[in-house]
């Protein structure tokens, strides 16, 4: 099976897994114990702390392990709920991650909005500026590249606006941390993580917060981690994903371009090229703006719909998907091709293709011919 669903999550890699098994032997004990063996424990995500801290340039204290994205998102908006005056109003973009957008109508039920994007589906700063001039929102939350089409939002220059303001600014990394550099991410109030997006393990995330004032905890019992998030330290899941997020940054500094995201840049539009050139009436979705150097969503000819598309190609060796994989199995259309202005049935027709570092040239050219093929199959 040749695999393009990376966005959703990414097989483990090996430094992850040799971090997990060896922290799994060495560090037993209880972080939060007195004993030596749970100061060694604690010694250990310290150290880790201090090595995400140093990806993404804030204090290791503002640094909360979690269980993984959905999890830190949901503490963000928690968060704002419990501080925010009564009246403040959580504004969030229209493409947002379905764990951001419910948590946004859960805790902010009417006191959300969205912030629209242009049919590329980039953030449209200019209008969110004219709109933070005539009412000050409680906070901003922009994600930094969009799941479904790898879209880049310009994330900097809310964040700008924001600070300018005096606006609390929150943003969900999932994507882009491993993909780009970290670097400048934890200039942001919030920002969130997820370790299974880069070669981490599943079940493993953090969400960074601001290091002076308390941080609301979602969940209440022990004092763990002074007191922002209640229970036991997944410890050889947090030495994993740092581990995992080492090897990403090291990939991203390399000055070769036979081993940065370079190479799979060319090869991702080499790809887009034959599929345009080859299948009529196909699509790229956000093309022309920036993008992830792995993410393909492509509008795909009107032979049938999506879910053949993945079945077929599924049949053949390719895992591909349809868009957001916490969104799978819902009926309506993508809330993201909405918000860029697409209708229902185009957006019925799009697929997702998201490659991993490790995809190669040959494997994008396999697609290519995958779907030649399905597509000639579903026209007969």
């Amino acid at each position: 099976m040749i695999y393009f669903d990376h966005n959703a999550t990414s097989p483990l890699h090996p430094a992850a897994k040799q971090a997990w098994l060896e922290a799994s032997e060495k560090f037993i004990g209880n972080p939060s114990s007195p004993h030596r063996v749970g100061s060694r424990a604690d010694a250990a995500l310290a150290d880790a702390r201090q090595k995400l801290a140093a990806c993404l340039g804030c204090d290791p204290l503002d640094i909360v392990w979690t269980s993984g994205a959905t999890e830190s998102n949901n503490m963000a908006l928690h968060h704002f709920v419990r501080t925010l005056p009564p009246d403040a109003e959580a504004w969030i973009s229209s493409v947002e991650h379905p764990c951001v957008l419910e948590a946004a109508r859960h805790y902010f039920p009417r006191r959300h909005r969205l912030i629209p994007v242009t049919h590329r589906g980039v953030v449209d700063v200019a209008r969110l500026r004219v709109e933070c001039g005539k009412r000050r929102p409680g906070v901003v939350a922009v994600l930094a590249a969009n799941n479904e089409t790898g879209v880049l939002q310009p994330w900097r220059e809310v964040l700008a606006l924001c600070r300018m303001q005096g606006i609390p600014f929150f943003c969900d990394a999932t994507q882009w941390i491993g993909k780009l550099p970290a670097n400048g991410l934890g200039e942001c109030d919030f920002v969130s993580g997820s370790a299974h997006k880069f070669g981490g393990p599943k079940g493993t995330g953090f969400l960074k917060c601001p290091a002076k004032g308390r941080v609301e905890p979602m969940l209440h019992g022990g004092q763990q981690q002074e007191g922002r998030r209640a229970g036991t330290e997944n410890v050889p899941g947090v030495l994993a994903m740092v581990a995992a997020l080492e090897v990403r940054e090291a990939e991203l500094r390399s000055a070769k371009l036979e081993n940065g995201p370079w190479r799979m840049e060319r090869a991702r539009s080499d790809f887009e090229a034959r599929m345009l050139a080859d299948l009529a009436g196909s699509e790229i979705v956000g093309r022309g703006t920036a993008r992830l150097w792995n993410t393909v969503s492509a509008l795909m000819p009107e032979a049938d719909c999506q879910q053949r598309w993945v079945v077929k190609l599924d049949k053949i060796g390719f895992a591909v998907s349809t868009g957001s994989a916490c969104a799978s199995g819902r009926e309506e259309p993508s809330h993201v091709l909405a918000a860029m202005g697409y209708s229902p049935a185009e957006a019925g027709r799009v697929l997702r293709f998201s490659s991993g570092w490790e995809t190669t040239e040959a494997e994008w050219r396999a697609l290519n011919e995958a779907l030649l093929k399905v597509c000639r199959g579903l026209s007969r």
